[in-house]
């Protein structure tokens, strides 16, 4: 067992409650103490709810005690990112322009976790409206990385993706429209799934959003989707029940791999990118996986394209708030859309085409492979008070070509750790599979995992 109870993974939690080796309780009290401890620094924490916490730690104790569990994560520690509704809470997307008024009902994702009688803790932070992939917000603290706290964690699911690597518990949901899961969980070095599309149903669904898990472990993360997936009446995209069950492979002989270094567009690859996402590949060949290099999978036209339409759909999100509310919105997410206006109708509706697009891409890139696999993206974690990579409100998405791709085309993908800079930053290796294989992409993942462990998890502050 692990030194401290915050550290262990659910499924490891599972085990103890039912052995009687430990209690939903004692875990939980280790987990706040945690938060208490590091949220300071680490600021990923939003609405922490300790005595509702508690209170659910109870329940979920005399459920154990009876034998009788309400579900896989019965007694498991959970954020949810603060976008995802929760009863009673406000959802302010992460921006100071939002009216704070409490959610009337959980999302979709959240009723599923609470139903299997998760422990809700707390919601994550995330960036300026989910625009960005740093902690940047008008109305959060600035979310730092643990492994650097000079660092982003990545965004927009920001929080989570800190709170998993500073262990806040073992389950954290986070949401990916561009890379928003994938993203923060490679910088932070832990496991994040952006699921098929409709596998995890969304409760105000949009072109390429998805909701998902951030953890330190493929087998948390398979644990996670399949409590969360299934259909639901607010969202029409919603798929049928996962029925499929989690395996880690012994082997990958045989799997085609299709090794991606180079988007085509965007920032340059980092060499210590490059060297890490090599020897992850060179891994699995000497495994017995078949790995062949392919070509960039999308163009700049897609991604200028698609630039071009979620700068006019925000660029209508904002001109509908009052004035007041809009002077507060971030300068650099005013700045991106203040040129929306001279984008044509004829810009727009090619624009989201360009989104049709890459989905095809991605589709004829997998013709000859079992997986897609990649860096998560080009450069390491960058610092924590940036927007952007760029800094440019006008080059905002030079770093999601790698990602960007799989949220068009509904594809599963999935962040693994393959690696860390000389300064010690994590590396994400990215794993695509074919549409509804979510629990392959997250199989190879482990496989990734048993062969190149995280060593050690940050000693945040130390």
């Amino acid at each position: 067992m692990t030194d401290h109870l915050a550290d262990l993974s659910a499924t490891e939690l599972t085990a103890f409650y039912r052995e009687g080796m430990l209690s939903p309780v004692q875990v939980i009290e280790a987990v706040l103490a945690r938060v208490d401890q590091l949220e300071p620094q680490v600021c990923a924490t939003y609405a922490l709810d300790p005595d509702g916490a508690r209170s659910a730690a109870r329940a979920s104790e005399s459920r154990w005690l009876r034998n009788e569990p309400a579900g896989p994560l019965d007694g498991i520690p959970v954020t949810i990112k603060e976008n995802v509704a929760t009863r009673g809470t406000p959802v302010p997307q992460g921006t100071a322009a939002t009216d704070l008024v409490p959610a009337p009902e959980d999302a979709p994702a959240a009723a599923r976790l609470r139903e299997s009688g998760a422990v809700l803790f707390g919601k994550t932070t995330m960036s300026e409206y989910g625009m960005l992939s740093s902690g940047v917000s008008t109305f959060h603290h600035l979310a730092r990385n643990p492994w650097d706290l000079t660092k982003t964690p990545g965004g927009s699911s920001a929080g989570a993706a800190a709170a998993a690597a500073a262990g806040y518990g073992p389950i954290h949901l986070g949401t990916d429209i561009g890379g928003s899961i994938r993203l923060p969980a490679g910088w932070c070095g832990v496991v994040g799934l952006k699921p098929t599309h409709g596998r995890v149903p969304v409760g105000n669904p949009y072109p390429g959003r998805a909701i998902g898990p951030l953890t330190r472990t493929a087998a948390d993360a398979a644990l996670t989707l399949q409590v969360i997936s299934g259909p639901d009446r607010r969202d029409p995209t919603s798929l049928p029940p996962l029925h499929d069950a989690y395996a880690e492979p012994s082997t990958v002989e045989g799997l085609r791999i299709g090794l991606l270094l180079d988007a085509g567009l965007g920032l340059p690859v980092d060499q210590e990118v490059i060297v890490a996402v090599e020897a992850a590949a060179r891994t699995l060949a000497e495994a017995g996986a078949v790995v062949e290099p392919i070509r960039p999978i999308i163009t700049r036209a897609m991604l200028d394209g698609l630039d071009h339409f979620w700068r006019v759909r925000s660029a209508a999100d904002l001109a509908a708030l009052p004035e007041e509310r809009r002077a507060k919105v971030l300068p650099e997410i005013r700045e991106w859309v203040s040129t929306a206006g001279g984008l044509t109708p004829f810009d727009v509706f090619h624009g989201h085409t360009q989104m049709l697009a890459m989905g095809a891409a991605v589709d004829t890139s997998f013709a000859d492979f079992d997986f897609l696999v990649s860096p998560v993206a080009p450069i390491p974690a960058f610092p924590a008070e940036q927007a952007y990579p760029t800094n440019d409100p006008d080059q905002p998405f030079e770093h999601i070509g790698f990602t960007v791709p799989y949220n068009m085309s509904g594809h599963p993908a999935a962040s693994v750790n393959c690696g860390f800079t000389a300064s010690g930053l994590p590396i994400g290796l990215q794993i695509a599979a074919p549409r509804f294989a979510d629990l392959a992409a997250l199989g190879l993942a482990a496989f990734v995992q048993s062969v190149s462990p995280v060593p050690a998890w940050p000693a945040v502050g130390e």
